[in-house]
C-alpha cells in the first residue's frame, strides 16, 4: 500500500518536476532586469490569466525568447511593447495604454461605480420615506369597533 501511495504521489508531481527553469545569458545585469520586468507585464494570450513569465504554454515560451532576442538586439522597452501590441493587440498588456480602443476598459469601472452609487442612494432615500396617511372618520370608527370587540372577548 505504501508503494502505491509513493507511485501515485510521484505521478502527480511529475508535471511540476518537468517545469524547466530557463537560464538566459544576458550581456549585462540591466538587460536581465528589463527582461524580468517585461515578461511580467505581458499576458499569455493562450492562458489569459497568467503573464508569460509564469506560463508554460508554447506561445509564452516563444514570446519569452522573442523578448530576450529583442533586448539583446538593443531594442528599447517601448519598441518591444509596440511590437507585442502590434502583433497580439492590447490584450497582451496587463496594463493597456489609454486610447480610444481601451477607453471603456479604463473608465468603465468608474461609470459602473457611479451608477451603482446613484441607485444605492435612491434606494436608501425611498426606504427611509415614511408615508403618513390620514384615516377617514369611517375607518377610525371601524378600527375602534374592532378594538372594542376584541376587549369584550378577553
Amino acid at each position: 500500500m505504501k508503494k502505491l501511495i509513493v507511485v501515485v504521489s510521484l505521478l502527480l508531481a511529475m508535471p511540476m518536476l518537468q517545469a524547466a527553469v530557463e537560464v538566459k545569458p544576458f550581456q549585462n545585469p540591466e538587460y536581465e532586469q528589463r527582461y524580468k520586468k517585461l515578461i511580467n507585464e505581458f499576458r499569455c494570450v493562450v492562458c489569459q490569466n497568467q503573464n508569460i513569465a509564469d506560463s508554460n504554454a508554447a506561445l509564452a515560451k516563444d514570446l519569452r525568447k522573442q523578448v530576450f532576442k529583442m533586448i539583446n538586439a538593443g531594442k528599447s522597452d517601448e519598441e518591444i511593447m509596440t511590437f507585442m501590441v502590434t502583433r497580439y493587440g492590447d490584450f497582451v498588456l496587463y496594463r493597456p495604454q489609454f486610447n480610444s480602443m481601451t477607453f471603456l476598459l479604463w473608465v468603465g469601472p468608474f461609470i459602473i461605480f457611479i451608477i451603482g452609487l446613484y441607485f444605492l442612494i435612491n434606494f436608501i432615500r425611498q426606504r427611509n420615506k415614511v408615508v403618513v396617511t390620514e384615516l377617514s372618520q369611517q375607518e377610525k370608527e371601524k378600527i375602534k369597533k374592532l378594538l372594542d370587540e376584541k376587549e369584550q372577548k378577553q
